[in-house]
């Protein structure tokens, strides 16, 4: 019994001490996000110095150079979308190199780096794209941001060679500054952003790009790669509202088309008071623009909410019937994308029932390209 007694004592103490070392497991999970690459000797490439893609407005003065909106907005645009003005979703920065490592150092704007529906990657990381030898862009790797200034490496190990890379910014936080980081005797031609004209997006979060992975996942995204065309992103998470103050903004860029997908952040009522204004709006400045005009989504588990699908049945019938009196008033260069394929019938395409997934963001490019090929053809 004494020996017993012992026994007991002793598994006791033992497990008294497996438990004192437990502490230490979260520490290492807290320091599991960070990069513990050593850093090679480096050149730092400032992107400014040769321009971001998807960055409109040309050379208006603005507060933060990264910003997707001008100066001249703040106090014109709802404070909303002034403040989500200043996320960089959509743009982009290219350049050719032949090195086998790159690295990133930016600095952000804010410290939450990520939300509930959006990952740290997808709202505060770099999305790198590589041109592989037949002309297709093929994802290469991504930053995993773990603080407001991040310095890692993106890839290394890489077959060697002269190649095209795409770099998108940060879907859901702002940047102030980004370098690319390159061995010192690598190669390096920045490509200076594309002059043809752009798509431009006016939406909601799902054109901000919820909920994708990462920033070269959202659909505006995965259309520029497909069409090979500039894009100006312009989605403003809760505030696409057909606002006439953003039209004001439309119509200073030199659109290839205007996409208009703003009813996820509408009702019906709002809908036949603003659109036909917006519409008008546009075509009085951009005659021959060709203008998309895109339904509502149906969230993926309405069809268990029936007043989730009066909504969207309302919402589908208010802009079928501006696009028809805007036909009627003689109206030119429209064009009508339905809504219920857009995330699919299988309801596996969103994260929260609203915003896309992957998947979702996928399927939307689908059901736009075909449009969109259609608006840019030659007339």
């Amino acid at each position: 019994m004494r020996t017993f007694g012992w026994s007991i004592i002793a598994i006791c103490i033992a497990s008294l001490g497996l438990h004192a070392q437990e502490p230490a497991a979260p520490r290492r999970q807290a320091n599991a996000g960070k990069r513990s690459t050593p850093e090679p000797a480096l050149s730092w490439h400032d992107v400014k110095g040769w321009g971001l893609e998807g960055r409109a407005f040309g050379e208006m003065e603005r507060k933060n150079w990264f910003d997707r909106l001008p100066a001249a907005a703040e106090g014109k645009v709802t404070k909303a979308v002034w403040q989500l003005g200043q996320d960089t979703s959509g743009m982009l920065v290219r350049f050719k190199t032949d090195a086998t490592v790159i690295w990133a150092n930016y600095q952000l704007r804010r410290p939450n780096l990520a939300l509930p529906n959006i990952t740290a990657i997808a709202a505060s990381g770099l999305d790198l794209y590589a041109k592989d030898p037949k002309g297709q862009w093929r994802w290469a790797g991504v930053t995993r941001p773990n603080s407001k200034h991040v310095r890692q490496e993106i890839i290394k190990g890489m077959s060697p060679g002269m190649r095209e890379y795409m770099l998108y910014l940060p879907i859901k936080n702002g940047i102030e500054k980004l370098e690319i980081g390159l061995p010192p005797d690598a190669k390096f031609e920045p490509v200076a952003p594309r002059t043809e004209k752009p798509i431009v997006f006016y939406g909601t979060s799902i054109t901000h790009g919820a909920s994708a992975s990462r920033p070269g996942m959202t659909h505006t995204a995965i259309l520029g790669r497909r069409l090979d065309r500039p894009v100006i992103n312009l989605g403003f998470s809760g505030n696409g509202r057909m606002d006439a103050a953003v039209g004001d903004l439309l119509v200073k860029i030199d659109a290839a088309v205007y996409v208009i997908d703003c009813l996820p952040n509408m009702n019906a009522d709002a809908v036949r008071r603003k659109c036909i204004p917006l519409v008008k709006q546009l075509r009085a400045a951009k005659p021959d623009v060709p203008i998309l005009l895109v339904e509502d989504r149906r969230n993926t588990n309405s069809w268990l909410l029936p007043e989730r699908n009066k909504h969207h049945d309302a919402n589908h019938l208010a802009l079928r019937e501006c696009m028809e009196k805007l036909k009627a008033e003689g109206i030119t260069g429209l064009h009508y994308l339905p809504g219920d394929a857009l995330l699919g019938d299988d309801g596996e395409a969103a994260t929260d029932g609203s915003h896309p997934s992957d998947l979702g963001f996928v399927r939307q490019a689908d059901q736009f390209e075909p449009l969109l090929k259609a608006c840019l053809a030659p007339k």
